[in-house]
């Protein structure tokens, strides 16, 4: 009696019939996958945006008179137990982008990782350069935006920073914007787009997906954070299926942060235009 061929690795060859249940297994597994790591990091974020947003909406008097704070202290009079904790909170956000990275280096069988999505070394100078040429752009129409829709009563009075005049803020605030970029644009754009791809999403239900999940754990600033981000995601996608790598995403993100963390902290109180709480 005939033994049936083996592949090179001594595995039977799947049987037409499977073929389909083999897919629909696949698709499971990814679906899983990709909800569990949004489950662990900006899609539980965007559950607590609505949930803040809607005590917010609740709350006597308006939005604007409101304040959303972003980088508070965490352990007021106590500058190296409140260093701990900044610190602790900035690694621990930055745990979903390791898990991304595992699964992608699993996916490409060691050969890929994170450069599956373009955030590596290879071409800093093509990333930084695009990065900030997007930073410029998106950074100083966002802040005319921010202005008009708190002004119109749409958002919170957003506090980029409210930490004590001691000698770490400044690079904590950095730290914070990087981390900030690294996490949004890897899973936002790199990974889900990557994975709802391989999903049989259509590229505009994925870019809206993308940019939906952007702007809605962006929604504890109120209308105004929903929308902005969302066009900003919009952007974003677009980007970065013409250069195929997030590197010049996190780069423009985090050049926006730093600028509106670090420029809060220096300019806050001193100048008329700027909300404070």
């Amino acid at each position: 009696m005939r033994q049936n061929a083996r592949g090179e690795d001594g595995t039977l060859p799947d049987a037409p019939s499977g073929a389909p249940a083999a897919e629909r297994f696949r698709r499971r597994v990814l679906g899983g996958e990709t909800l569990l790591v949004l489950a662990l990091s900006l899609g539980a974020s965007a559950v607590s945006a609505l949930i803040s947003f809607v005590g917010a909406a609740t709350r006597p008097g308006g939005l604007k008179d409101q304040a959303a704070h972003l980088n508070a202290s965490h352990a007021p009079g106590r500058p190296w137990l409140d260093l701990s904790w900044q610190v602790f909170g900035i690694a621990t956000a930055l745990v979903p982008v390791f898990l991304v990275a595992h699964l992608l280096l699993r996916e490409s069988r060691g050969e890929g990782g994170l450069r599956l999505i373009g955030l590596d070394r290879t071409r800093p100078v093509f990333d930084l350069g695009r990065g900030t040429a997007l930073a410029a752009a998106i950074g100083g129409t966002g802040l005319l935006f921010y202005l008009g829709v708190r002004a119109a009563g749409f958002n919170l009075t957003v506090v980029p920073e409210s930490l004590p005049e001691v000698w770490w803020k400044i690079p904590v605030l950095i730290a914070s914007a990087v981390q900030n970029a690294v996490l949004e644009e890897v899973v936002v754009v790199g990974y889900l787009l990557r994975r709802l791809g391989q999903l049989g999403w259509t590229p505009a239900a994925a870019l809206v997906a993308s940019a939906a999940l952007r702007g809605s754990y962006h929604l504890y600033q109120g209308i105004g954070g929903l929308v902005g981000n969302m066009v900003m995601g919009v952007v974003f996608v677009l980007l970065y299926r013409r250069w195929g790598r997030v590197g010049p995403l996190v780069a423009a993100h985090a050049l926006i942060d730093v600028v509106a963390f670090v420029g809060y902290a220096l300019l806050a109180g001193k100048v008329g235009w700027l909300p404070t709480a």
